[in-house]
């Protein structure tokens, strides 16, 4: 979905907007899956996803100075073992750039 201007819809979900969230390795699975059940809809992170916003999420809440930070999807050639070909890394984006960006999302 997106709007007029090209930008996708943006919905904001309070915490009274999630039913609940699930994380487990389903039967069959050696990763987790992220369950986040919405009063309108229902998502499903890999690990991968999870674990990218758990980083950014630490970067960014523990670190002194820093307010925000971009992780972009990415292949990543020569990864680890077990770690998905595709990663959402440090994009290297400008923080005020970043911080300017999530102003306007917010703004409507």
């Amino acid at each position: 979905m997106y709007r007029a201007d090209g930008v996708a819809n943006v919905r904001v979900y309070p915490n009274e907007k999630v039913r609940r969230v699930v994380a487990a390795i389903p039967p069959g699975h050696k990763h987790l899956r992220l369950v986040l059940e919405l009063e309108d809809q229902t998502i499903v992170l890999q690990e991968a996803a999870a674990a990218a916003i758990v980083r950014a999420y630490v970067d960014v809440v523990t670190h002194p100075t820093r307010r925000a930070i971009e992780l972009v999807g990415r292949r990543v050639s020569g990864a680890k073992a077990g770690y998905a070909e595709h990663q959402l890394i440090e994009s290297g984006r400008r923080e005020e750039e970043v911080l300017d960006e999530v102003a306007k999302i917010l703004s409507g």
